[in-house]
């Protein structure tokens, strides 16, 4: 406890750490401050629906289209637009100490409180030619618990986005990140755990298991081509891969994969208003002891988005779905889920408002989605929020929440709810060191957390952060 007092502290002192330095830089007449490297609490790669904004206007007649949230594959950015820079290679190391009350979950009988200790190296490249756009970015990671020393970590985090122009008029991207862990809390960007997405398809990551040895891969690739001055057509395909290295320390959770695909054509009514549709489907796998669990899903979906500017948008989409799902192989002794084929309904909204000293996403989804390590498919409806302000030039806050409900098809007493919110505030002193505080709650209600469904965790770390422009 003494040490949940020491963090509590820590968190209070954040905001008054530099005022000395910033009343010495009063009394003289400061230059314009060099660009500080990209903290790592708000930097979070994707554009969204405004790739390459900066170079055109959607609001102007006959330049190229932008790619509507529903079928762009890409969660909105949390880094307020005056943070992003393009052709620098980033690196450095986060120092990160965290309190939680909770570490086990429901693995336990009652609930195990502990502190942890980790450590981030960092490497980003983010380059941006005529035609290639090139973030890439590469964090191990090593965590040590005080109480519970068996489950100290080394972590993985590895990932790869690559945007190419072929023409004109057609784009390819291709990304993949890989993940490997036994805490999704502890991670560089401090376990926020909400991405909020305007994609029609978005994947389900809504349970947080406790201390376990995981390891998810998410990769996919898409294409469009615009043929006109307001018309465009578009392909893309996924993948995620969930797995449980031991799974008697997840109980009620399994290794899981999803296979998907979608075509769309989208059709820019005025600079301002696009619709279109899209027609998806998916393969969802889960592995339960002794057998697969197999659904396929076929969807016809139609959209609106509205582009009042490159830095706001506002998406609606919906249609029908249809799935069908049962087991493909039982072990003896085991009880099959039971087949089940249906039509239902799928349909989301979402809102992005991007400005130079802050951001806003918003975003609702239902639709037959992959189980998050529930042992079948299930009927997904989540909600999520993200709110990014930088307060002061030195100064940035960031809140988000999201809350998910599933349901197993042919078996709700198998899915359940949970609900994730979280709030952190991030200091800049001078131009490489950034120092963060931060409060997460988390509430899971499974047949599996029914024990022990809250945590709470608080957390303050330090980071050293440096940039170098490429090529100068």
């Amino acid at each position: 406890m003494n040490a949940a007092i020491t963090i509590r502290s820590a968190m209070l002192l954040l905001l008054s750490a530099p005022l000395c330095v910033q009343a010495q830089q009063g009394q003289t007449q400061p230059s314009a401050p060099a660009p500080a490297a990209s903290a790592p609490l708000l930097s979070v790669p994707g554009n969204g629906s405004n790739e390459g904004a900066a170079s055109f206007d959607p609001t102007v007649a006959g330049d190229r289209m932008l790619t509507p949230p529903p079928v762009s594959g890409q969660s909105y950015p949390l880094a307020p637009s005056s943070e992003e820079k393009a052709n620098y290679i980033r690196g450095g190391v986060i120092f990160d100490a965290a309190y939680s009350d909770n570490v086990l979950g429901s693995t336990s009988a009652t609930p195990v409180s502990d502190v942890s200790y980790s450590v981030f190296p960092t490497v980003t490249l983010d380059e941006t030619t005529t035609r290639l756009h090139t973030l890439l970015t590469y964090a191990p990671g090593f965590t040590f618990y005080q109480r519970t020393s068996g489950y100290n970590q080394a972590d993985q985090n590895v990932s790869i986005d690559l945007r190419y122009r072929l023409s004109p008029h057609v784009t390819v991207s291709l990304r993949d990140s890989l993940q490997k862990t036994s805490n999704v809390f502890n991670q560089p960007d401090q376990g926020l755990g909400v991405a909020v997405s305007g994609s029609a398809q978005a994947l389900n990551n809504s349970i947080v298991a406790p201390l376990a040895d995981q390891l998810s891969n998410t990769g996919g690739a898409g294409i469009t081509y615009q043929y006109g001055a307001d018309s465009m057509i578009g392909a893309s395909g996924t993948f995620t891969n969930l797995h449980y290295a031991n799974p008697s320390q997840v109980p009620g959770l399994f290794d899981g994969a999803t296979r998907a695909g979608s075509a769309f054509y989208a059709h820019r009514l005025s600079p301002r208003n696009y619709i279109g549709a899209t027609y998806q489907y998916q393969e969802l796998l889960a592995y339960p002891t002794g057998g697969t669990n197999q659904t396929q899903t076929h969807g016809i979906l139609a959209f609106y988005t509205f582009f009042p500017a490159t830095h706001f948008s506002v998406s609606v989409f919906g249609g029908p779905q249809y799935y069908n799902s049962g087991v493909q192989i039982v072990a003896a002794g085991v009880a099959p889920i039971p087949a089940a084929n249906a039509w239902t309904p799928a349909a989301g909204a979402s809102l992005n408002w991007r400005l130079p000293r802050g951001n806003v996403a918003l975003s609702y989804l239902h639709t037959v989605s992959g189980g998050s390590g529930l042992a079948g498919a299930v009927e997904l409806d989540s909600a999520a929020a993200s709110v990014g302000r930088q307060i002061t030039p030195n100064l940035s806050a960031h809140i988000a929440a999201s809350y998910a409900n599933n349901g197993v098809l042919a078996v709700s007493t198998l899915g359940g709810h949970s609900a994730l919110a979280s709030a952190a505030l991030e200091r800049q002193v001078g131009q490489h060191v950034g120092l963060q505080a931060g409060y997460t709650r988390l509430h899971q209600t499974y047949y599996f957390f029914s024990a022990n469904p809250d945590t709470n965790r608080e957390w303050v770390s330090v980071s050293y952060q440096f940039s170098r422009p490429l090529g100068r």
